[in-house]
This record gives C-alpha cells, structure tokens and sequence, in this order.
C-alpha cells in the first residue's frame, strides 16, 4: 500500500459524489451501464460493513433531455419555426429528479440494497436543528444498511443563480459533498469525475503526468484547470475548490474517474488511483513528491558524478559498502526477519518465503550478508571496467580512432522476492559508472528499505545518495516505464508475468529472462552415478532459483534397462514430486504434468523419456523458450559420448549450455562476475548471467590533428589496428 494511502485502513464512513459527466452519456440520457457498474461496487463495500453516503448530480441534465423531447413530441410545424427559449433550470431539475432516483432505486433494489432520498438547499445548512436532524436520520439510515443518496433541490433553490453563484454555505454538488463529508463525521470523500484526476496539464496532453497527491505548497497557481464540466455547472476548479475545503478541515479526498472499472473498490483498498488531498500532504513532499522524473534525472546526474571519479575511488565506495553491510548485519536481518515473519502470516508460497529469507544457502556459509560483502570486495578489486580500450585503429595517419567501454547510463531494475538481489544489483551500478533504480516486490519492504539506506550512507556526497532511487509503489513504474528519454534499460527479475506486462508497456530496451525452464538430458552413454550427483544438485541444491531443473528428459534405453528408476527413486527420497510427460507418466505411474512449461520453483519437476539427442534437442527448442524476444535459460546434457555431447553444445539455442555439469552453476558469483544483475535469455544486448560488461556500451573516441573530409580527397586511409599494449 502507498504511503500516501495508508488512511484508508481505517475508513468505515465513506461519502461519494457521483458528477454529471458520470452519470449521464454524451447525448444526455442516463449511462445505465456505467451507474450499474458504480452501484455494483457499492453493493460490495456495502457487504463489507462500509457505511456509504451517496451525492449525485444529474437531475437537471437528465430533466432537461426529457423536456426537450416532450416539447419536440408537443410541439407544431409552426412552433418548431420559432426561437427555442432555454429550458427553465428549475423545472428541469424536478423532473429530472423523478427520473433519476426512479433508476437508481430500481438498480439498487436489484441488488438488495435500499436506498433513501434526500434533497437538501443551501438555506437548510443555515438552521442547527436541522442539522442534528439531518445527522441523526443518516445515522439511523446507515445502520439498517440503506444508502442515503444526497442531492440539492435545484427547483427550490432561493440563491439568485443555482448555475453561477457560488456564494452560500454550499454552491454546487461538490462542495455540498464536501459539506456532508464534514457534518456527518465521514472519513473519506470520494469524488468521481471523467478523468483520473488532476493533471499537471490538459489531460489529452501525452506530456501531463497525473498528480497522485496535491501539496498546496507545492501545485497551487502552478497548474491550470481545463474548462468546466461538459454538462454540469461545476469542472476541475470546483472539485478541486472542494476538495481543498474539505481536506484541510479533516476529511480526506481523492478525485477519481467514475469511467474505470472499480475504482471505488481500488481507493478502499489503498491503491494509488486518482489525486489525494489530505491536511498532511505538505509533510509527505521530502517522502512522496519526487515524482518518477525527478528521480531518474537525479540518478543520471549522480552517475555522471560517479564516473568523474578516480577507479581507485569508484572501488572505495564499494568496500564502505561491504563493510557497512557486515557493521549492520543485526538491524538487516531483524527486518528481514520481519518480512518473512508476515509473509508466512499471509500464506505466501514456500518458494517465495526461500528467496525473500536472507539465511545462507549452504550452511558452510557464515552468513548471506557476509557472503554478500565478498563478493561486493571482488567486484571492487576487479579490473577497472569504465573507459577501457578495446580497440585502437589508424583510420589516416595522425588520425586515431577508439573504441572504449563506457555506462549504458540509467538502469531501471524491477525485481520480486529476493532483496540479496538489491546489494548486488547496487554495487554492480556503481562499479559500471550507471545510475539506478530499484523495485522490489512488497513483501521485501523492509528489507529493501534498510538495504537501501545502508548502502546509500555509504554514497559520498561528491556523487550523492540519489545515485540509487528506491521505488515505493508499484503504480510508480507505469511512470517511469515511460521515460524512456532518461532511462536507458529495463531489467525485470521475476515471473514470466511480470517480464511480459514490463515488455508490452514501454519503449525502453528490456533485458531479461522469463520462465527459467532448464532442462537436463541424460544420455544412454551417461555414467549414471555421475548423472545422479548432476540432477540432485540441480534439482534439490536450491530449488527456487531460475537455474535450478525444472524438466528430466532421459534417453529411451535408460527406461527399459532400470536406470530411470533409479534416478527417480534417488528423486523421490529426496522429497522431490513427480510429474511425467505423455510416456514417463505411462511408464513410472506419476501424474502427468499440465504443461511441459512450468517453473515449479520448488521440489518438483518433470520427467520424459526422449528417443534420443536430436528428440532431447527438439523438446527444448519446443518448450524453453516463451515469450517473444526470450529463450531458453539453461540447458545440460550428461554423456560420456563426446561426438553426442558436442551436437547438443553446438545446436541447443539457450542462453547456457553445459556438458557434464549441473546448471546451479549458471551464476555471475559463479562464472566469476564478482555479482549479476540477473541471467538474460534475451539476445541483445547480454545474454547468460549479466555482471559489469552486461551493463556497459561502447562509444568511440577520435583524436586527429585538423583532418577534414572535403570529398575525401585529401585522406589516405589506412585502417590499420595498433596494439593495444
């Protein structure tokens, strides 16, 4: 849940006005479908024990549309000639009126809900009595679960223009909501309109960016409002003159769009949706309104900072790291306890439960955060990556071209369960000179949150804290997947869920992998003690990880001489579950597996028996790859036969392919990387686990001595490589 929207867990009493624009289509008649979906959430919170104050605006549009077409049905050829007179406001408001509740009461009778009306003037407001009646009648209403739905009576009105005065105690429906809000103690007003809320500019702008929460200080006479309502007498300024009001009496309110499908529902259960108003706002600015802009160009110009720096000084940062990581090893594992605490209280998946814990994975280990401390210390002694060399060319003489290596920029990693990922992914970004940031997944809060800060104490002020944004909100990614003039590369690490939404909403290079299905194939000419040690360790070593085995393909023989099970029995002491494709589940009596396509991510797998190399081939060319643009993880096959071994090396397309070997070994810490930012299956730009060349490019740099083209008449090529030495 959003900071900002954490009110919402204790909201019982809720008011919500429902606008013109919301209630009624383009033409003028009453948007059935829409109220009904409205009403259908009000139903729910109903059931849930919320108290629900209903405001609606509509009566006068929806009268005027009735009248209009009764004076059409009335009227002659010869009056039809004359200048039509402007309906009188107030009689279109009375029958209007009638309409109206006539259909929301049939609506909500259709959903078992009662509802009552009352109309309200502005002169009512002004008599103490009534307002301890009003308070005590609403009271009473809401304890027999009816629902009071509020309007103002336009056909008595005494103000001296209902459509443009906005003297009195209240001037239109919202301000009158606004005013209940307050009389009858409700902790949350909600007002619907036709847009998400407020915009930093016209919302038909691609360029505005919808505020999530209005700080006076910070937006009032910075923002202008688009015209008023297209059939109330309101629009945003009214709203939002409202809101105001309300907010900063005690009563928060969100302006939301009426037209989304159950946003209601979705601003009771704390999601980020629509603009907030709350007395507090202004406290929350140093925490929530650096918006998704400000934090990717902070983390540009911070790492721009970074690579001014020294090698020796880059280097520096990552050890005060790893020591400042071992010096609050305590603080790090009491949130971290906590984390895994409430995610076994929510009933979270055991898989999850293993990556979010920071236990070590062997007990050999003394620690994970010390084990995370060393490897932060090997990238830092590592050769210095940033501006390196990698080829130097004579294009003419005195005229000298390099290639050098150089930071992609800012990276935008999105990553689920596991916060070790957070220190490697930090110090990897800064020992390649990019600036980033990170978002876990919400069970790791905690543990993000302190890894974050210890780290980023350890950032010198020359180059500045900002370097590493931490993303609170996952609504906050939709923003920054936009930036794509900022960030330079998306990295997801998690569900093939995840990996595709992120893939099909923004512009920005996404390198990453999907579902991690890796297989092993075990060969006729395997040596099967070997092959046993392979498959247990890769499958039981740590079975939540994207390179553990998720499908056991076995050479035909090795089912008709016993030697499949016994892999399997090796399989099932272990604790390992079992599921067959279409002939091992025939053969070994198991269940047969749903998809050859699943990442079990826990002790379990599938088996299937394969004619032989080139049919292992086929089924891994068929089942590990998923989604576009991403294949397969890794791939390992156990031989003795060398001539066999080599055709499977040479024509398995993944990312990692091993002869003899389990794929646990598929790791940047592993592979000698120092860390990974994860293990991509995409082809461009990195593929396999991804350490600091996986997250830099190249540019060129030219030294010359007043060269100039001119047709190339003057210039004798040469292009010859001059060592590097």
């Amino acid at each position: 849940m959003d900071p900002t929207r954490a009110f919402v867990k204790n909201v019982r009493r809720v008011v919500i006005k429902v606008g013109t624009a919301v209630v009624t289509r383009d033409d003028g008649r009453l948007a059935v479908g829409r109220v009904g979906a409205i009403f259908e959430q009000l139903e729910g919170l109903n059931a849930q024990g919320f108290e629900i104050i209903l405001v609606t605006s509509g009566a006068v549009g929806a009268g005027r549309q009735r009248l209009k077409y009764r004076r059409l049905v009335n009227s002659s050829f010869a009056d039809l000639q004359k200048p039509q007179v402007e309906l009188d406001g107030k009689a279109c408001a009375a029958v209007g009126q009638n309409g109206l509740m006539a259909l929301y009461d049939n609506l909500l009778s259709q959903l078992d809900i009662t509802s009552s009306q009352i109309l309200v003037t502005d002169n009512d407001f002004k008599s103490r009595d009534f307002r301890v009646q009003l308070s005590q009648t609403v009271n009473s209403l809401l304890a027999l679960r009816s629902i009071p739905i509020f309007n103002e009576n336009d056909a008595i009105s005494t103000r001296r223009a209902p459509y443009a005065d906005s003297s009195g105690i209240f001037w239109d429906n919202d301000s009158l909501a606004g005013l209940l809000a307050l009389e009858l103690k409700a902790d949350l007003l909600v007002l619907l309109s036709d847009v998400d809320g407020l915009y930093s500019g016209p919302p038909s702008d691609p360029r505005s960016k919808l505020i999530n929460t209005y700080i006076k200080e910070k937006h009032e006479g910075a923002i202008t409002f688009g015209d008023k309502s297209r059939v109330g007498r309101g629009g945003m300024n009214a709203k939002v003159k409202a809101a105001l009001n309300t907010a900063c009496s005690g009563t928060p309110v969100i302006i939301a769009s009426g037209f989304t499908a159950d946003n209601i529902t979705k601003v009771l259960n704390g999601e980020r949706v629509g603009t907030l108003f709350h007395q507090d706002a202004h406290s929350w600015l140093p925490l929530t309104d650096v918006g998704s802009r400000e934090m990717a160009v902070a983390a540009r110009e911070c790492s721009r900072k970074l690579q001014g720096l020294s090698s020796k000084d880059r280097a520096k940062i990552l050890f005060d790291i790893a020591a400042s990581l071992e010096a609050n090893e305590g603080l790090i594992m009491v949130e971290n306890d906590l984390d895994v605490a409430a995610a076994e209280s929510a009933g979270y998946d055991r898989s999850l439960i293993s990556r979010l814990a920071l236990t070590p994975w062997k007990a050999t280990l003394d620690s994970l955060i010390s084990g995370l401390a060393k490897s932060i210390r090997t990238l830092a002694e590592m050769d210095e990556p940033v501006g390196q060399v990698l080829k130097r060319t004579e294009l003419a003489e005195g005229l000298v071209l390099e290639k050098t290596s150089c930071p992609l920029g800012v990276l935008l990693v999105v990553f689920e369960s596991r916060p070790d990922a957070l220190a490697q992914i930090a110090s990897l970004a800064i020992r390649s000179g990019n600036g980033l940031l990170l978002k876990g997944g919400k069970e790791a809060m905690r543990s993000n949150t302190i890894l974050h800060k210890v780290i980023t104490s350890s950032i010198p002020d020359t180059v500045g804290a900002k370097l590493i944004g931490l993303v609170t909100s996952r609504e906050e990614i939709s923003d920054l997947l936009k930036l794509d003039d900022v960030i330079d590369l998306v990295i997801p690490r998690g569900s093939n869920r995840l990996v595709s939404e992120i893939k099909n909403s923004t512009k920005i290079p996404v390198l990453g992998h999907a579902d991690g299905i890796c297989h092993i194939y075990v060969d006729k000419s395997a040596n099967m003690d070997m092959a046993k040690r392979i498959v247990l360790d890769a499958k039981i070593d740590y079975p939540a990880a994207c390179n553990a085995m998720e499908t056991l393909l076995v050479h035909h023989d090795l089912s008709t001489n016993g030697e499949l099970q016994k892999l399997v029995d090796e399989l099932q002491l272990e604790g390992v579950t079992l599921y067959g494709g279409p002939k091992a589940s025939s053969l070994l009596e198991i269940e047969e597996a749903p998809s050859f396509h699943h990442e079990y991510s826990s002790r379990a797998c599938t088996v299937e028996i394969v004619s032989d190399v080139g049919a292992a081939i086929a089924h891994i060319h068929k089942n590990g790859r998923h989604v576009s643009n991403f294949h397969a993880h890794t791939d390992c096959i156990v031989a003795d036969d060398n001539e066999v071994a080599e055709v499977f090396l040479h024509n398995v397309d993944s990312a990692a392919v091993f002869h003899n070997a389990s794929t646990r070994f598929c790791d940047g810490a592993r592979f000698g990387l120092g860390a990974e930012v994860g293990i991509s299956t995409s082809r461009i730009h990195a593929r396999g686990p991804v350490g600091v060349e996986g997250l830099l490019t190249t540019r060129w740099i030219l030294r010359g001595s007043g060269q100039v083209v001119d047709g190339d008449k003057g210039v004798i090529y040469t292009h010859k490589d001059i060592s590097l030495e």
